[in-house]
């Protein structure tokens, strides 16, 4: 198994797969990294669509301004936001931390303004706003990946409506990303990275 450091050096996007199938118990490892990621307030908003059909990843490919390397992939996991989840979480998320202490009274009633405040808000500007909590478990998802021997891509690029219309969703759900995985049929060199001292802000 990698250490946590191989696993961020080794990742790379993947956009060529082997037609082998994952094993449904390495989906569940995955989806598990994904259920155990840090959330704002402890909203867990994220939710996942697992999709395996050639005709449904097909859909998504075509959602996604045709990058037919999506349904070539043997899984994949559309990850979304889930928005009244994260209202309902947030809410219960800072009684929570209320009540064990964790943050003083002050910034508990900060927080609680600001939850009020985005009930007010469109559904269509909460989504990109919570999407953040989201990448975070898709991160842990693409770095445990990597412990079965498995490649995965980001995937941003897509007209979100069309994605939605694949399975009926109304604005309750937010799609943060495509993830399509598997095992790699190829492996990319290293994209040039900034150097330490480019990333750092005066």
């Amino acid at each position: 198994m990698l250490t946590t450091k191989e696993a961020i050096e080794n990742r790379r996007s993947i956009r060529k797969f082997k037609p082998d199938p994952i094993p449904e118990e390495h989906l569940r490892e995955l989806l598990n990294a994904a259920r155990l990621a840090p959330s704002g307030c402890n909203a867990q908003p994220w939710r996942f669509k697992i999709v395996e059909e050639e005709n449904i990843k097909a859909g998504l490919a075509e959602a996604a301004f045709d990058q037919n390397f999506i349904s070539r992939a043997p899984v994949v996991i559309v990850c979304c936001a889930d928005i009244q989840g994260y209202l309902d979480g947030t809410v219960s998320g800072i009684q929570d931390l209320g009540k064990i202490g964790a943050v003083e009274d002050r910034i508990v009633t900060i927080l609680q303004g600001k939850a009020k405040i985005l009930e007010t808000i469109d559904r269509n500007e909460i989504g990109p706003r919570i999407a953040a909590n989201v990448a975070i478990a898709i991160e842990h998802i693409v770095l445990r990946a990597l412990d079965f021997g498995l490649g995965t891509c980001w995937i941003r690029l897509m007209d979100e409506i069309k994605v939605k219309k694949l399975f009926g969703w109304d604005d309750n759900i937010h799609v943060v990303a495509l993830l399509p995985i598997g095992y790699p049929a190829e492996f990319p060199k290293e994209r040039k990275r900034l150097a330490l001292h480019e990333i750092l802000i005066d």
